[in-house]
């Protein structure tokens, strides 16, 4: 004979059930839905945002920064930062260079940069300057910015998912020690009337 498996509102009032089994079951139905719905929501609305803001910031740095040519003058004789000159290595010297440029507005600028490759006196390479001439990265491209803004947004949906089932855990943890509690209590009273002859009474 086939066995007919009870259905979920027949579990649900089982009156073996706890007050406090219920609570747990629904914290868990509760912390799922949160994860699998709030979770990737949260992470979405944050990735978006991010890219939003990324994507102003490579707005700006394409309207103030400007790719020029640079010209060597003469190589650097060490590192900037390196007091030391016997540990600059020849092909270090040559990727800090002295260089001239002409800025954005068309006035000569002279200052120790890097690089890109090994160069000699009077090669030229480009840079990226801003309004004022001065050296500085290349600007941010949107592929950069959708990766960091993907980065974010996973980030915050998984610090969402861990954030509910952390609370979830505390919660189970209060039910557990109330639990507890509540048997202690229990078999307290049932201690004091252990082997009388009356106790059923």
């Amino acid at each position: 004979m086939k066995r007919v498996k009870p259905g979920l509102r027949a579990r649900w009032r089982n009156p073996l059930r706890r007050r406090t089994d219920r609570i747990e079951s629904l914290l868990t139905v509760l912390t799922v839905l949160l994860i699998g719905l709030g979770a990737p929501v949260a992470g979405a609305k944050a990735g978006g945002a991010v890219h939003d803001a990324l994507l102003a910031t490579v707005r700006a740095q394409a309207a103030h920064r400007h790719l020029v040519w640079a010209t060597v003058d003469r190589l650097a004789t060490r590192a900037p930062m390196d007091p030391d000159p016997e540990t600059s290595s020849r092909h270090d010297s040559h990727l800090r260079v002295i260089a001239r440029w002409t800025a954005w507005d068309g006035s000569p600028r002279m200052g120790r940069i890097g690089a890109p490759r090994p160069v000699e006196p009077g090669d030229r390479f480009r840079i990226w300057t801003d309004d004022r001439g001065l050296v500085i990265p290349r600007p941010m491209d949107e592929s950069t910015a959708a990766t960091h803004a993907t980065l974010a947004g996973l980030g915050v949906a998984a610090c969402a998912g861990g954030l509910v089932e952390g609370a979830r855990r505390l919660a189970v943890r209060q039910q557990m020690v109330r639990r507890y509690r509540r048997w202690d209590e229990a078999w307290a009273r049932a201690g004091q009337t252990w082997g009388r002859a009356d106790a059923g009474n």
